[in-house]
């Protein structure tokens, strides 16, 4: 049993965790908007020119003039350009009068609530339909050279937010020496470098992502102004102004905090005043000494009060950032979680605090991981960070996990919502991903923390032998003047150290005199030439050195192992988790879905009759749902019209699609049908005829390539 307490901890964690992010729920919620409705309706025939068309959503949307256009038949508009808001979630466009029959195009580019452009057209014909020039754009909007872009800005602000405040977390929390170490500066320093880059970025990128999609309208200064005015304009800007106050906790973290701190440890390293005071008492006779003593003892006395002072006023520099730079990390934190997935929906009051707890313990995790890497990987020997540091952040890691696995169990729930939407969604397959990258991550994660566990402390033998390995490099410095005076350096350094230092002296840099003679002759620039090569070699044994130090304990050699490994795993997680961040919710996919089946069941209700086929053609890109409706779906003449949309409900835009009616129960058929191309997505063909009522076998042939085709079929009856 014993064997198996510290396996009980992190496995009941990961448990934890992986059922936590499955758990749905039943309460509606959407955080990217789908059109649910419109009027007219999607494929609908009406026998007049409305007045306007009407688009309702699943949430409220950002709208401008021009965000819906209508065009007839030969692809001149035929709106008036003015969005109007008629309340809930629907807003409409007006159209010109004396418009002509046939099949009209209504297209929308639209911001949803949680700052993630949507966009989509459908047709609908006065009088019957007909073919139509319009040519809907096949790139989306947030897609091409500017949505690529905008995606890797996006990795790389939630990249530079977790080195940021997780590198100073690590440092105010776990190893406070390390605000002196150069690589860890660099680090935390890099964070701030590219979250504010990034945020610049996406502040110029963001009218073009949102609407034109033209890399020459990233510098659209009315572009710029627009973006200025919606909720993600405001929450970049204050991103951008908490950066500046992140600029000043920086310089003061790595400045004032790093110097008191290197004080200290300066002080540490002196003589013991005890030590010190004991040898004076040897010495001292009569009272004399006695007077001599009292005055020593008062000076410690006051060293004393004045080394508690020094504490004190470190112990409130630390106390003030940790304050001030909590309230930052929490300010950046929640310029996403003010602007994205966790300001829309319900309880929009309880998920914003809590996604920027998720993006702190994130940060906590990762950013603390990396700064571990660096200091396991790239700080000094002589700044080589302490066991007990280890084991703090092992703990801070280990609360930060369960603060991820909390929050996170909940903004599962209202991403995903249903098991369906978890298996059958781009999204909830993503969030699959995302789990097994977390348990692999948890699970490497508890190999370290064993390594960690097994870390010795730093042999005071290695501390003995970086601070002797230094008189060479001195003596060297000076021109070898160590090795004219007697030798000394040589005698306590490594034999390695000891045999380059004498070849040194037999080149030139030995004896006075053998030296002396060497300088009034030998030229200036081969003395330039030797004590580069002195350099060199003090540079190498010096690297050398510091590596053997590094290997020294088998701990610290497992931990930098699975501590790298940990990081590349935590790459690729933040790559899932912003592609994540840009995807569909599986609510909203569920809600459309819900939306096209009721207009189906109203379809049905009104005589006409829709199927919905799925379809894979084996090829690349090759799967989809065919729908098709007929109306009335009578003997004789009808109407009819194929959708191909893909997976996520969005347009197909295929080579060819064709139909056939068979009638087996009286040997009639295949009846061919082919339809022709109204828009991306949609085919339609008009007096459709058939001869008889019965249960006919319809069949949608969909091809995809050149080579990839496939047929699928349904029963239904007719007449």
């Amino acid at each position: 049993m014993s064997r198996l307490r510290p396996l009980l901890r992190p496995l009941l964690l990961l448990l934890f965790a992986t059922v936590g992010a499955l758990l749905a729920g039943a309460v509606p919620v959407s955080a990217h908007a789908a059109l649910t409705g419109s009027d007219p309706q999607q494929g609908s025939v009406v026998q007049e020119a409305p007045d306007q068309v009407s688009l309702t959503f699943s949430e409220k949307v950002a709208m401008s003039d021009g965000s819906v256009r209508v065009y007839d038949p030969k692809g001149k508009e035929a709106d008036t350009g003015e969005v109007t808001d008629l309340g809930g979630n629907s807003y409409a466009v007006g159209l010109h009068s004396g418009l002509p029959d046939g099949t009209f195009t209504v297209t929308y580019q639209v911001v949803s609530a949680d700052s993630h452009p949507v966009s989509g057209a459908f047709t609908f014909s006065v009088g019957a339909p007909s073919k139509t020039t319009v040519a809907v754009p096949e790139q989306e909007v947030g897609g091409g050279v500017v949505g690529g872009l905008y995606g890797f800005a996006r990795y790389l602000s939630y990249a530079g937010f977790i080195l940021l405040v997780g590198g100073a977390a690590f440092v105010l929390a776990c190893w406070q020496r390390g605000a002196g170490v150069r690589p860890v500066q660099r680090l935390v320093v890099s964070g701030w470098l590219a979250l504010t880059t990034a945020t610049l970025a996406m502040l110029l990128l963001r009218g073009s992502y949102t609407g034109s999609g033209k890399l020459g309208d990233v510098f659209d200064l009315d572009l710029l102004g627009q973006v200025l005015q919606t909720k993600t304009g405001a929450a970049l800007v204050s991103r951008l102004l908490l950066l500046a106050a992140a600029a000043l906790f920086i310089a003061v973290l790595f400045g004032a905090f790093a110097r008191r701190d290197e004080e200290v440890e300066n002080d540490g390293e002196a003589e013991d005043p005890a030590k010190a005071e004991e040898k004076e008492i040897e010495g001292v006779d009569g009272i004399d000494g006695l007077d001599e003593l009292e005055g020593d003892t008062v000076e410690s006395v006051e060293d004393g009060e004045e080394d508690e002072d020094d504490d004190s006023l470190r112990r409130d520099l630390t106390f003030g950032l940790a304050i001030g730079g909590g309230v930052v990390a929490a300010g950046l934190a929640a310029s996403w979680a003010m602007a994205e997935h966790a300001s829309t929906g319900i309880q929009t009051g309880i998920s914003m605090p809590l996604d920027v707890l998720h993006l702190l313990a994130v940060a906590a995790w990762l950013g603390g991981l990396a700064t571990l890497l660096v200091a396991l990987f790239r700080a000094p020997v002589e700044a080589q960070i302490e066991t007990v540091a280890v084991r703090r952040f092992s703990r801070v890691a280990f609360g930060s996990v369960l603060v991820l696995t909390a929050t996170g169990i909940y903004q599962s729930w209202r991403q995903v919502g249903t098991w369906s939407a978890l298996t059958g969604t781009s999204y909830g397959q993503l969030l699959l991903v995302k789990i097994g990258l977390v348990a692999l991550l948890v699970g490497i994660a508890w190999i370290s923390r064993r390594w960690t566990s097994q870390l010795a402390e730093a042999p005071a033998e290695a501390e003995a032998e970086a601070a002797v390995e230094k008189v060479p490099a001195a003596a060297h410095a000076s021109g070898g003047s160590g090795q004219a005076t007697g030798g000394a350096p040589a005698r306590v350094a490594k034999e390695g150290s000891t045999k380059v230092a004498e070849g040194g002296s037999a080149s030139g840099v030995g004896s006075g005199s053998a030296r002396g003679a060497g300088e009034g002759s030998e030229p200036t620039a081969e003395r330039s030439e030797r004590a580069a090569q002195l350099a060199r070699q003090q540079a190498a044994m010096t690297t050398a050195r510091e590596k053997r130090m590094r290997n020294a304990d088998p701990g610290r050699t497992g931990l930098r192992r699975s501590v790298l490994a940990e990081a590349g795993v935590a790459v690729v997680l933040l790559a899932v988790t912003t592609v994540l961040t840009a995807t569909e919710p599986g609510r909203t996919v569920e809600e459309a879905k819900a939306a096209n089946a009721a207009l189906t069941q109203e379809a049905e209700q009104s005589g006409a009759l829709a199927l919905d086929m799925s379809f894979d053609t084996g090829g690349k890109d090759g799967q989809g749902v065919a729908r098709l409706e007929i109306d009335p779906a009578r003997v004789g003449a009808n109407e009819m019209h194929v959708y191909v949309q893909r997976p996520d409900g969005k347009p197909f835009d295929v080579p060819e699609v064709k139909v056939a009616f068979t009638l087996e129960a009286k040997k009639i058929g295949p009846l061919p049908v082919v339809p022709d191309r109204v828009t991306a997505g949609h085919w339609t063909a008009n007096g459709v005829q058939l001869p008889m009522a019965g249960d006919w076998k319809i069949e949608i042939t969909v091809r995809t390539s050149e080579i990839d085709q496939v047929t699928v079929s349904k029963n239904a009856k007719i007449g």
